[in-house]
């Protein structure tokens, strides 16, 4: 989901700036969320901690590929969501994400703005969706398949649409781009069929592991119905 390099150049980056703006403010809003509603600021430092390491291991470790306009990243955005709470998972994505421009990919960090609009905007999006697919009494740990999958599909369907908007709004709409575009969110939807089964193996790690995954490091609603 990185935004290779010349793909939005010049004055037209300054957008980037604007959207990076609103995606930080929706991690605020998530992150105040947090703290209101699910185990108060230390929860949510411990919990956005780990996050942040899991994020730079996931750009780091795992494998990660240049398909068309950007990368192809496991970044399970939907199991972060489901294990630390939506506040958390925004602040470990965007930390995470610029770590690794800080110290490892510096000629990405012209893209930062992009980038992070990228990965934070679908997870609000996912953070909605959830309080319309996952009901009320439900833990995480007891989130089906479909669920899963409706998640994932959105979260990587949301990356694939800004990752083609910021081609299209750098290159133009032409038939170049629109293959580049095209090849890029064929692969990544392909994640679409690991993610799911990740998100539920996670969660019956958790489920066994109740005392462990029930403290201040992990979102209340992974074990407790809203």
């Amino acid at each position: 989901m990185h935004i290779e390099p010349g793909v939005v150049t010049g004055a037209k980056i300054a957008l980037s700036f604007a959207t990076g703006a609103g995606a930080a403010v929706v991690g605020l809003k998530l992150a105040a969320d947090t703290v209101r509603r699910d185990g108060g600021l230390v929860s949510l430092a411990g919990r956005s901690a780990v996050a942040t390491a899991l994020v730079f291991s996931f750009f780091q470790i795992l494998p990660h590929y240049p398909v068309g306009i950007s990368e192809v990243h496991l970044i399970l955005g939907s199991t972060l969501f489901l294990m630390f709470g939506a506040g958390p998972a925004a602040i470990g994505l965007a930390a995470g994400l610029l770590i690794q421009g800080l110290f490892f990919s510096p000629f990405d960090l012209p893209q930062y703005g992009m980038n992070v609009t990228t990965l934070l905007v679908p997870l609000w999006g996912i953070s909605a969706l959830a309080k319309r697919i996952i009901p009320e009494r439900t833990p995480y740990v007891e989130t089906s398949y479909l669920q899963a999958l409706s998640l994932s599909t959105a979260y990587q369907g949301g990356i694939v649409a800004w990752v083609a908007f910021w081609a299209f709004y750098g290159e133009g709409v032409t038939a170049q781009s629109f293959s580049a575009v095209a090849t890029f969110g064929g692969a990544y939807m392909l994640v679409v069929i690991v993610e799911p089964l990740i998100d539920l193996a996670v969660l019956a790690a958790a489920k066994s592991l109740t005392k462990t995954t029930s403290g201040p490091l992990f979102a209340r609603r992974l074990h407790q119905a809203a």
